[in-house]
């Protein structure tokens, strides 16, 4: 045995008559264990912004017809519309006179019950547009059981923020937290009066952010129990900031079924400066009717991958139309900011203070292109014009039946109606072209990427058509255009 090998035994030799101790210290190492965090404490946090979260109760002023039910009870079941549910009497709120002996005169009745919370030390609170909603009177509990009638400074039904102010000094604010911090999977708390029960503390995780619901902003997702009367309530993160405003939930029951939305917290801030300012929100537009785009139409257009905002229509004498957007344009960029999807625009548009010069990118007919657009005070939106067509029909062209197509020139009046320089008119469509939804008296302004003009041009585009593959078509309906895709046949 070499004296290698005479040292490496006794080595070991050494080894094992040492203690447990010595022989786990040249035991291989184990895979390393874990993190287990502890569960938060929310206790120091409700005490922190406890006392800056209000209860809000509004009274609205009835006939003593009204009072025995009916247009009182509907009122108050209009104000749980979000919910689903009824007021429910609570203990400290104002109840109906006896129905004997009323007073044949208005009364004060109650509508129903939210939150809200200080935003200055000086008396303004925030909470939501359709708390205070119709409110004749608002009335403000301090959680140190100080009441205060309210005075509604400004409601934006938009964005569903709402700000009123009390007559009263010294305090507590809640600090403003960074919406852009809020990550997926985060604590957060909420405090509000639940079913009237004033200072109810639920908490969760935020579900999921920039939650597109259909309404002007993007929501905050949590699963924080919310119920009614937690409306207008804050959203609460770990360092005690409000992110958001507890605004809406999605129930089939009514109550709480592991989904509410908050109002992102900058945005709110941002519609209450200006109904501090000026007791109103003014927000811009561009006067455009829009829909998503397709994966299919980005594809067959060439767009890539489905973003941007598809133009249906353009309201004329708009910043729209005198920039020279028109109706089949794909807005990709505002100011430079990409537009993933079409309820982007709206939001960034509105965003912009009128007046503001800001440039559009637009893809049209297969290229990209930035047009420069005076933005505009958003106003009520025009009806559609229904077009009519007494004019004799001209003579169609079959050049389109291969797509299940017949058209004819658009007669003189139709195109002065409609404000446009050509296309041509479908006479008839059946198959592919009835599949994709087209239809007699529709207005074809361009196939694919090539505009349409005339029959001319449009049998011209047809021999150039793969009838291998799906065909974009912009099709003008009325006030509004779309593309539709006619698939080739199986």
């Amino acid at each position: 045995m070499t004296n290698y090998s005479r040292n490496t035994m006794r080595s070991l030799l050494m080894a094992v008559t040492m203690s447990g101790a010595a022989l786990v210290a040249v035991a291989p190492l184990q895979p390393a264990v874990a993190q287990v965090r502890n569960l938060p404490d929310f206790t120091d946090l409700v005490d922190q912004v406890g006392p800056s979260v209000v209860n809000i109760r509004t009274l609205e002023k009835v006939s003593a017809r009204s009072a025995h039910g009916g247009a009182g009870e509907e009122d108050m079941l209009e104000f749980f519309r979000r919910f689903g549910l009824p007021m429910p009497n609570m203990p400290g709120m104002p109840r109906q006179a006896p129905r004997q002996n009323r007073p044949q005169q208005e009364e004060e009745q109650p509508r129903g019950v939210g939150s809200g919370f200080v935003l200055t030390q000086d008396g303004f609170i925030m909470t939501n547009a359709h708390v205070v909603d119709g409110a004749d009177e608002v009335l403000v509990t301090l959680t140190d059981k100080r009441e205060f009638k309210a005075k509604i400074i400004g409601a934006d039904k938009r964005s569903d923020v709402a700000v009123v102010k009390i007559e009263a000094s010294g305090l507590p604010a809640v600090k403003i937290g960074d919406v852009n911090r809020l990550r997926v999977g985060e604590w957060v708390m909420a405090i509000g009066s639940p079913f009237g029960l004033e200072n109810s503390v639920t908490a969760g995780i935020v579900s999921a952010k920039q939650r597109d619901t259909g309404d002007y902003l993007p929501f905050i997702q949590t699963d924080v129990a919310i119920n009614p009367g937690n409306s207008g309530g804050p959203l609460i993160n770990m360092r005690g900031e409000v992110v958001g405003i507890n605004s809406q939930i999605y129930s089939r029951s009514g109550g709480f079924m592991g989904i509410s939305f908050a109002i992102p917290m900058d945005e709110a801030v941002r519609v209450s400066e200006q109904l501090r300012s000026a007791g109103r929100v003014s927000r811009g537009r561009i006067g455009v009717q829009i829909e998503q785009v397709s994966k299919e139409i980005a594809e067959s257009l060439g767009l890539g991958k489905a973003m941007g905002a598809m133009v249906r229509g353009v309201e004329a004498g708009s910043p729209a139309d005198k920039a020279g957007i028109e109706a089949g344009d794909i807005i990709t960029r505002f100011d430079g900011k990409p537009i993933e999807k079409s309820s982007d625009l709206p939001r960034m548009v509105g965003g912009t203070k009128p007046g503001t010069k800001s440039t559009i990118t637009v893809f049209r007919r297969g290229a990209s292109r930035d047009l420069s657009v005076t933005i505009a005070e958003i106003e009520a939106d025009k009806p559609v014009v229904k077009t009519s067509n007494r004019e004799e029909k001209p003579k169609a062209s079959a050049a389109g039946q291969a797509l299940g197509l017949a058209v004819s020139e658009v007669p003189e009046a139709q195109k002065k109606e409609l404000k446009i320089k050509g296309g041509v008119r479908v006479d008839s469509a059946v198959e592919g072209a009835a599949r994709a939804g087209l239809r007699e008296g529709d207005v074809i302004l361009s196939l694919g990427n090539i505009e349409i003009a005339s029959v001319k041009e449009f049998e011209s585009a047809m021999t150039k058509y793969d009838k291998t593959k799906a065909l974009p078509v912009l099709v003008r309906r009325g006030e509004l255009a779309q593309f539709l895709l006619i698939k080739p046949a199986r």
